[in-house]
């Protein structure tokens, strides 16, 4: 069973390529650890400034994997001095979907 949450915020137009090269290291390190587990996808609103994250993580892991990441350690350290709306991090139920691996 996974247990889903969203985390939304909005950063100052003069730090999201700052903040997309945060999320390009985090996905790197994903890439060559890939811990069992977690599910996880990043989105970037249409304004160009706004976020959105998507992680699932398995209920039956004791720790979520994401947080102790290096590269996710360095993206969340300082991204309240990058946002002019602050993470909002809400848990999700999923009442359906198609074509995404592993439901």
């Amino acid at each position: 069973m996974l247990k889903w949450m969203m985390v939304r915020y909005t950063v100052k137009a003069d730090r999201a390529d700052e903040n997309e090269g945060y999320i390009t290291r985090v996905f790197e390190q994903l890439q060559r650890e890939q811990p069992a587990g977690l599910r996880y996808a990043s989105l970037k609103l249409e304004d160009g400034v706004s976020f959105m994250h998507i992680v699932a993580v398995d209920t039956a892991l004791e720790h979520n994997p994401l947080p102790q990441l290096s590269a996710f350690k360095e993206f969340t350290a300082a991204i309240q001095d990058r946002c002019v709306e602050p993470p909002v991090t809400t848990a999700l139920q999923v009442g359906g979907a198609y074509g995404w691996v592993g439901m």
